[in-house]
């Protein structure tokens, strides 16, 4: 316990900007995003299912598929704040986690990191009714207990830095990938096109959110992980 909430030394600036380095290959790159989204659908879909389990829904379950998409079911009121938040939650979620992460890496609770993303990835585990789903969660869990338990304290700041870089750099991605998707008509029960119909409010408007949500936490989790 003392230390999963201890503290943990600063890692060198270089390991800082290399580790932001490898987030920025491992999103830009359109041959590699095929491969790497499978982590931001996580943690979009998890941001769902833990938005309708708050607000009082009752999940069924989250299904995550091959072509990096997910799907996230729950019961409730077809209408209201918690459906509302629920769908809003998913392009919010991993740019925030990514955010969150930051500020744990900037006050050097780095092992905490690596600990509270097991903690969600079991969670999220249990409620997974697709098998290529549960092997997608169980590999990303492995990979960070393993790394937790095995490795030295610098491999550790690496491995944390460079999951919070991914998570703040791929969480601006997918609004993008949304917005052109929109553009040819190819998204017409997206999560904006679905918060449109429950609110009233344009679904451009909601894609607006997306993207300030998204960049703000990157310039913010960006100044938090280099130290500025």
């Amino acid at each position: 316990m003392d230390r999963v909430f201890g503290t943990q030394p600063d890692p060198d600036e270089w390991l800082v900007i290399v580790a932001a380095a490898v987030a920025l290959i491992a999103v830009v790159p359109h041959r590699v995003w095929r491969l790497t989204r499978n982590a931001v659908t996580i943690a979009h879909e998890g941001g769902h299912g833990l938005t309708a389990l708050f607000t009082g829904r009752r999940l069924d379950g989250i299904r995550l598929h091959s072509d990096t998409s997910g799907l996230t079911v729950s019961r409730g009121k077809p209408s209201g704040l918690g459906m509302i938040l629920t769908a809003a939650a998913g392009y919010s979620a991993p740019p925030l986690l990514g955010l969150g992460g930051a500020w744990l890496l900037a006050a050097d609770h780095i092992t905490l990191f690596l600990w509270a993303a097991c903690v969600l990835l079991l969670a999220m585990l249990v409620m997974i009714r697709n098998a290529y789903g549960a092997l997608t969660v169980i590999v990303t869990g492995a990979a960070f207990v393993l790394i937790s338990w095995l490795t030295s304290a610098q491999v550790q700041a690496a491995f944390a830095y460079t999951a919070v870089w991914f998570l703040l750099v791929g969480g601006v991605r997918p609004a993008f990938e949304l917005q052109r998707k929109r553009r040819h008509g190819h998204a017409g029960d997206s999560d904006a096109d679905q918060l449109g119909r429950l609110t009233h409010v344009p679904p451009a408007m909601w894609l607006l959110l997306f993207h300030v949500v998204s960049l703000c936490s990157l310039i913010g989790g960006g100044r938090w992980l280099l130290g500025l």
